[in-house]
């Protein structure tokens, strides 16, 4: 079930404009590092629950691309553009093979049924 998002036919064109540049180079790097790491996490520093999300993947000795956008205090705007692009309202935003898993709480129990191992297995060349 997807979320109701407003159409581009009940935007203006510069409204439409606007959203598209929203700090688009963040989102390029963002989408880039999806598209070329099997395994990413997107935070902020101070931020606990993305530290818990990194410790994870650290004990269970798994590799992935870590992007790091400001703090409590600082690059709101670029997150929120990332937040806009994938839907996901909070950091972490965990993505394996190109699919966003989810945040914190779908990594653990990704971790702890083998599915995020399966996942990882799934790709290309693997």
């Amino acid at each position: 079930m997807n979320r109701p998002l407003l159409s581009d036919d009940d935007r203006t064109e510069r409204v439409q404009r606007k959203v598209s540049e929203f700090h688009s180079g963040t989102v390029q790097e963002v989408s880039k590092a999806v598209e070329n790491s099997p395994l990413v996490v997107v935070g902020m520093a101070q931020n606990p629950i993305v530290a818990k999300a990194r410790r994870a993947l650290e004990e269970a000795n798994l590799e992935f691309t870590y992007l790091e956008y400001g703090s409590y205090l600082s690059q709101w705007k670029p997150r929120l553009a990332i937040k806009m692009w994938s839907g996901w309202p909070t950091f972490p935003q965990v993505f394996a093979n190109g699919t966003l898993v989810g945040g914190n709480h779908e990594l653990r129990k990704m971790l702890e049924d083998g599915s995020l191992q399966s996942m990882l297995d799934e790709a290309p060349g693997n």
